[in-house]
């Protein structure tokens, strides 16, 4: 076999080469429809939620504030502990196997309509539509040179576009200090040094991902892009075009026959590809860039109508759906596959296990550790003494008294104060001395257990320790 040598193509004298393609800038098309107010509604939802739940008061405090100089995490009637770290832990796998779930069954739903990235993208592409003008007008407005009218519309724009992302971080903050003080502060300017920076280093990710970035973001920062095929099977709703139709594409009149020019139902407008936000031809097939926003769904079905032909050129469908030509009801069968009903076992399993648990949660927590400046003493009265330090956590927002007890050795007492109070969702350190009848027990460590429990109340907790006699 002969072996034909690759040579470079040359450079001519004083030209320079790039190895690196820049990619050009993307100007998506404003697009109307089904799914268009069904992203808007998720965008309107999202940040309703994200800018008002720390306005929201419950009783003298706020509603939701995750207080990390103090430890505690607020949430509407429950005060967490870094101890209840188990919650935190059991949310984030729930969120997961949703995602997991949501994937397996429609695809990226999350990344086209719910994801930050999409919903901060559409806020500042719509501010950009309102001051620069839909897409033409955009590409014109860049491409002309510099003049008043294009200095203050570009210098509104950024304004705009600084004051939301501006806003976006000062209320990111405002679930870690009460987002009261923090307006006070801020309009005092007296604001903490670390309050500046995430107010700022949040606003500047806003501004930079929505305002520039971009599909940068979906395409070469976002994880879930890469993976996300290892959720995909051939049962997956995602959002295709129908080749065995639209081919061969090419343009003609409204009043033309397609099957007398030899063409499919496409009519090669490209207005798919201008209304993608990631930039992407989905006539070319199912491509990782494809963030599932059904954009050119809603264009394309508005084209479809103009030209008198049926929807669904482009659709949410699946692979299989396409090959075997199935209708609605033979997809929706396959959606209970093993796949699907493992994740909805699992997922409502986790689910109901964290609802109990929390119904269940004792407000009540304690820490013990040793004293280990005194580990074991004999005191007057011929008494083996052991001192000990109990961290009590109030997990109301009341005032509690509690009775601190001990046993698992004849004899066993309380020889310190043996009730403690600690104020509303306050944690207090307290000194305990037990004492126990000298030669009660050989020398070695032996186990015991304190139980401290609320005085008139139900709450109770018993924690493991040890009392030490000394040879």
């Amino acid at each position: 076999m002969k072996v034909i040598p690759i040579v470079p193509a040359q450079a001519e004298e004083g030209e320079v080469q790039s190895l690196y393609a820049s990619e050009s800038k993307i100007y998506p098309r404003a697009v109307t429809g089904t799914f268009a107010r069904w992203r808007w509604a998720f965008v309107i939802l999202t940040q309703l939620v994200f800018y008002g739940l720390p306005w929201l008061q419950w009783g003298e405090r706020q509603a939701v504030l995750f207080d990390l100089g103090a430890r505690r995490f607020y949430i509407f009637g429950y005060v967490l502990y870094p101890q209840d770290f188990i919650y935190l832990t059991g949310i984030l796998v729930i969120s997961a196997l949703s995602l997991f779930l949501f994937t397996a069954i429609a695809g990226r739903l999350w990344c086209g309509f719910s994801c930050p990235q999409t919903v901060y993208t559409e806020l500042f592409l719509w501010i950009e539509r309102h001051v620069e003008g839909d897409r033409v007008a955009r590409i014109r407005l860049d491409g002309s040179a510099m003049s008043l009218e294009k200095f203050v519309k570009k210098a509104s724009k950024h304004m705009i576009w600084g004051t939301l992302a501006m806003w976006t971080g000062f209320t990111f903050v405002g679930y870690f200090t009460p987002i009261h003080e923090l307006g006070l502060e801020f309009l005092q300017t007296r604001m903490g040094s670390w309050e500046i920076f995430w107010v700022f280093f949040y606003a500047f990710a806003t501004y930079g991902n929505a305002g520039f970035m971009r599909e940068q973001v979906c395409k070469y920062m976002c994880p879930y892009a890469r993976f996300q095929s290892a959720m995909f099977d051939k049962d997956t709703m995602i959002v295709s075009y129908d080749a065995a139709r639209g081919e061969p594409r090419g343009s003609r009149s409204r009043k033309a026959d397609p099957k007398a020019l030899g063409l499919g139902s496409c009519v090669d407008c490209s207005l798919c590809v201008q209304v993608c936000p990631t930039g992407i031809d989905i006539r070319g097939g199912l491509q990782y860039e494809c963030i599932g926003c059904a954009a050119c769904v809603d264009v394309c079905d508005g084209v479809m109508d103009k030209m008198g032909y049926d929807k669904g050129l482009i659709r949410f469908t699946t692979q299989n759906a396409l090959k075997k030509g199935w209708k609605g009801a033979q997809i929706v069968q396959r959606v209970l596959r093993p796949r699907v009903l493992v994740y909805t076992t699992i997922l409502g399993a986790l689910g109901m296990g964290l609802a109990i648990s929390l119904a269940m949660r004792t407000p009540l927590k304690v820490d013990v550790v040793r004293d280990r400046a005194s580990l074991a003493r004999i005191v007057p009265g011929g008494k083996l003494e052991n001192v000990y330090r109990l961290q009590v956590m109030n997990a109301t927002e009341r005032a509690q008294r509690y009775r601190i007890g001990a046993d698992g050795l004849p004899g066993l007492a309380v020889a310190s104060d043996t009730e403690v109070e600690v104020g509303p969702a306050q944690s207090r350190w307290v000194a305990v001395r037990l004492q126990a009848p000298f030669g009660v027990a050989a020398p070695g460590s032996h186990p015991i257990h304190f139980n401290i429990g609320t005085v008139g109340g139900d709450a109770h907790v018993s924690e493991k320790s040890v009392f030490l006699v000394p040879r």
